[in-house]
């Protein structure tokens, strides 16, 4: 994984979501979001079929625009993080045009 730098790139999103203050469920909401963009792209990399990496990179692109609502909900979407997670949705975004 430490060469697929969609992956890294949903790795430093999700560290970066720890540190946010964030109002509880919303908070939440984005860890687990943000963990399911990582969890997905690695489970997707592993599939041997195209069909199957296209669909578990579209799960992840999914769980990508749901913390781009959370961020924009929050007033982040133009902050630092916000301009990490526009670079992986791009990433992510590519991955599935690419299968």
């Amino acid at each position: 994984m430490k060469n697929f730098r969609t992956f890294q790139l949903a790795v430093k999103f999700n560290r970066e979501c720890r540190s946010l203050k964030l109002r509880g469920s919303l908070r939440d909401q984005l860890l687990r979001a943000s963990e399911s963009v990582a969890l997905n792209l690695a489970e997707g990399r592993g599939k041997p079929s195209v069909k199957d990496q296209k669909r578990f990179f579209s799960i992840a692109f999914g769980s990508v625009r749901e913390c781009q609502a959370v961020l924009t909900l929050e007033g982040l979407e133009t902050s630092p993080i916000g301009e990490l997670l526009d670079s992986l949705a791009a990433h992510t975004f590519k991955l599935i045009q690419n299968c």
